[in-house]
């Protein structure tokens, strides 16, 4: 059996006219201590996908199962990185990591508690910026934050919902490869939602993209059976990669221009608006005035 199974899952927002059907036939297997990269566009219900992994939204049909189990609500064996930080910004990067440990880990002892709050801020090389509020850090610097927070409940598994969209390519890779370590240490499973496919290959075990809404649905699977440690270089030249990325990009290209086919049906109603007649507002002695001639200097000897 999967660790993570999701079968037939479907998920409807709204009711009677304002009806939205965002997921549909979603099945989703994925073995313990595997890495899965979701792609696909904004807006086609990813986060939606991860809420209900994470038990944060419950399915209008099918079933969530973890390890056997069916999610019936959050649990810390799930820990969730969004994308935005949700940082308390009074709070030092020590505090927002003590929020979640101090929650989790109530009955644990004050040093159990201390010793896995700073560990958790050093896997992420955050040590130095340990009493700095969320003001003073940089965007790449908030995220690990948020990361560290989540690692410090250590969850079996890690939701990722587009937690390195916002930041700059040189930060994301940098955090890519502190993620990757961490899961290599730790062997958790970890789930991946992002809408960039060369980080989905370079991260990933497997790449699953995700159709466009409503009713979106997993597509084709592609299997990244590239050998680790993966050079970001290299994804660009080897021909495998490269066959893989064609792959899942043809597969979102085609989903989208069915969109754009189905919505392209009715006709655009421009509003009907006339010019504007300046003359109509100005005095006749406007369009006689002209610009005054400005004075040459002569150039002095």
């Amino acid at each position: 059996m999967s660790y993570i199974d999701l079968s037939k899952v479907d998920k409807v927002y709204g009711s009677g006219a304002s009806t939205t059907h965002v997921l549909e036939d979603v099945n989703l297997q994925v073995a313990k201590g595997e890495f899965v990269a979701i792609v696909g566009y904004s807006g086609t219900g990813k986060t939606t996908l991860i809420s209900l992994i994470a038990g944060l939204e419950k399915p209008d049909a099918g079933i969530v199962r973890v390890d056997g189990q069916e999610v019936e609500g959050p649990s810390p064996q799930r820990g969730v990185v969004f994308q935005n930080y949700s940082l308390l910004p009074w709070f030092t990067v020590k505090d927002n990591v003590a929020l979640s440990v101090g929650e989790v880990y109530k009955d644990s002892p004050k040093e159990e508690r201390e010793q896995r709050i700073l560990e958790s801020i050093e896997q992420v090389n955050l040590s130095p910026a340990l009493g700095k509020r969320p003001g003073e850090l940089s965007g790449g610097m908030r995220q690990r934050t948020s990361v560290a927070r989540t690692l410090a409940t250590n969850p079996d598994i890690l939701l990722l919902d587009e937690p390195l969209s916002a930041l700059d390519a040189l930060t994301r890779s940098v955090i890519q490869d502190q993620i990757l370590d961490i899961w290599q240490k730790r062997n958790q499973t970890i789930i991946l939602i992002t809408n960039d496919v060369d980080e989905a290959l370079y991260m990933a075990d497997r790449v699953i993209p995700l159709s466009v809404g409503p009713k979106a649905s997993l597509g084709p699977e592609v299997v990244v059976d590239l050998p680790r440690p993966r050079d970001r270089r290299a994804l660009h030249t080897d021909p495998a990669a490269r066959k893989m990325r064609h792959e899942i990009i043809s597969y979102l290209l085609a989903e989208k221009a069915k969109e754009k086919a189905h919505q392209g049906g009715e006709p655009v109603a421009l509003p009907n608006i006339a010019p504007i007649d300046i003359s109509m507002h100005r005095p006749s002695w406007f369009f006689g005035l002209r610009p005054k001639k400005r004075k040459q200097l002569q150039p002095s000897a």
